[in-house]
């Protein structure tokens, strides 16, 4: 069953933020959502309930953020980025478009990357094996060094 929670919280602007057309910004459910001084929203951006953006943000059109995402101090997120909500990403970042951020970014950085919607379990069977692959590679050399040695002696 679904409880309905109300939403007390208001949206707070700072000076000079530009909100495109067709922008939804959800007031807060306990605390303020808040949007920093001269940050720029471009249309189709959708900002959840107790979001924090940053100064100087800029979000491109069709970026989503899920309730409770905090965008540190001048960060960019191109088009169609997605923040999954409950996560920080720190201050100058920036965020390719398309790209999805699951949880919180702890150093701030360029991050990219986009992947269709796969079953849940292939997908998570994929990012393990991706997050594997530098020491693969370094493995791999390893052994095409020792096959190199071994056929030279021959």
């Amino acid at each position: 069953m679904y409880v309905k929670i109300p939403q007390v919280g208001t949206v707070v602007t700072g000076d000079d933020v530009e909100i495109g057309a067709n922008t939804c910004i959800d007031r807060g459910a306990l605390n303020n959502t808040t949007i920093g001084n001269g940050t720029k929203i471009d249309d189709l951006v959708m900002i959840g309930h107790n979001c924090k953006v940053g100064n100087n943000v800029v979000l491109s059109g069709r970026v989503g953020m899920a309730g409770s995402t905090t965008i540190g101090d001048n960060c960019q997120a191109g088009g169609g980025a997605g923040f999954a909500g409950h996560l920080s990403v720190p201050a100058g970042t920036i965020i390719g478009g398309g790209a999805g951020v699951p949880g919180t970014i702890d150093a701030p950085g360029y991050y990219a990357g986009y992947m269709p919607a796969l079953p849940h379990k292939e997908f998570f069977n994929i990012l393990s094996v991706i997050k594997r692959l530098p020491e693969m590679r370094r493995s791999l050399k390893r052994v095409e060094a020792k096959l190199d040695s071994l056929n030279k002696t021959e």
